[in-house]
């Protein structure tokens, strides 16, 4: 059977969003400090570069289309549903420099379900800001941070409700490994987007249907840009792995794993959609007296 998608949730979506032109932009330098080579672009340059370009130009990194794709949307909201080694963290690590970077004292959130996850991605977070020239130090603050020249900082979090009160004024929060987050932290983080009006993103691999990151990208309505990118479409995923996983690990998990769908735990009775399906809401309940 088909797989349903939500209205919208296509490649081109993410395409749109991208402008169709290459605004002006100065010329780019290569300096030498200390023996670290830095590209240095005029300021008024640099904030004119489109975001795919930011990263090739400023981090040396290429991304591939749907990433490039992925890295120019607009959209407030954005659900990422994606393949395993699609390389979901390394282009969200770009994602959360180029907004340091290019916005002076903003701070970026970064939560995932644990210490270790939130450390893998400052990782490569702080990888990027050494492609910039910056020589990595911490706000002072927080252990998992980045703060740039320009007072902008990169906070990493891990996934525990009662640690991550007290931020505010956040320009991007970015949640990895949505979908193994708990619905109560993801609750306890959106308010801290609200007075600075800031951009979530979700990103994941599908686990099930349930919680907040599938809520959002079934049926989140029109506020959610959704993208998918299935393991096919992954240039760097070869046929024949595909091929010897979905003989290793069976139908259901290589469909969840790879082919970015939700599907129903092995322990229910019925599938979700079914017993959904079966509630009616013009019904009163039995009253025993």
């Amino acid at each position: 059977m088909a797989k349903r998608k939500p209205a919208g949730t296509t490649q081109e979506t993410a395409k749109r969003t991208v402008p169709s032109r290459r605004k002006q932009t100065g010329e780019a330098k290569v300096e030498k400090t200390d023996g670290v080579e830095k590209t240095v672009v005029l300021q008024d340059a640099e904030q004119e570069l489109e975001p795919a370009e930011w990263v090739r130009t400023m981090l040396k990194f290429t991304p591939d289309a749907i990433q490039a794709r992925l890295l120019g949307l607009t959209s407030k909201r954005v659900v990422l549903n994606c393949t395993r080694q699609w390389g979901k963290s390394t282009i969200t690590a770009a994602k959360a420099i180029h907004e340091a970077s290019t916005r002076n004292e903003s701070l970026t959130l970064v939560v995932s379900p644990s210490a270790r996850q939130s450390g893998e991605f400052m990782r490569k977070a702080s990888e990027f800001a050494r492609r910039l020239g910056h020589k990595v130090r911490g706000d002072g603050d927080n252990e998992m941070s980045i703060l740039l020249p320009n007072q902008s900082r990169v906070v990493g979090l891990p996934g525990s409700e009662a640690t991550i009160r007290g931020f505010s004024a956040v320009s991007l929060l970015l949640v990895d490994e949505a979908s193994r987050v708990e619905d109560e932290l993801y609750l306890a983080i959106r308010p801290m987007l609200a007075a600075s009006n800031g951009t979530l993103w979700l990103m994941s691999t599908p686990f099930g249907k349930r919680g907040f990151f599938y809520e959002a990208w079934d049926r989140g309505g029109a506020g959610w840009e959704r993208v998918e990118v299935t393991a096919e479409e992954c240039p760097r995923i070869s046929k024949e792995h595909l091929k010897e996983e979905r003989r290793t690990m069976g139908e259901r998990w290589f469909r969840q794993e790879y082919l970015c769908q939700f599907v129903d735990s092995v322990s229910g009775v019925f599938d979700r959609d079914v017993v959904e399906a079966a509630i009616r809401e013009d019904v009163k309940p039995l009253e025993i007296p």
